[in-house]
């Protein structure tokens, strides 16, 4: 019997490709559930990142304006 695997776009096989991470749960609407989240240093919300995480963490918002800057920059 000839197993092949389907393919997707390309040649690829289909489920080769990661999607999007899966987003923490909510538990009451206001932060994500789960370990405790570094707060944004510029909006103070929370961030993906969990607290033992070092350096400046940004919200997923604030890390795209950061990176909206820093492309217009020159």
């Amino acid at each position: 019997m000839d197993e092949r695997v389907e393919e997707g776009v390309g040649g690829v096989p289909d489920g080769a490709y990661c999607g999007a991470p899966p987003t923490p749960p909510v538990s009451d609407g206001t932060e994500p559930a789960g370990p405790p989240y570094a707060a944004c240093v510029l909006c103070r919300k929370p961030t993906e990142y969990p607290e033992s995480v070092k350096g400046i963490t940004l919200c997923p918002v604030c890390e795209w304006q950061e990176a909206q800057r820093m492309a217009c920059s020159g």
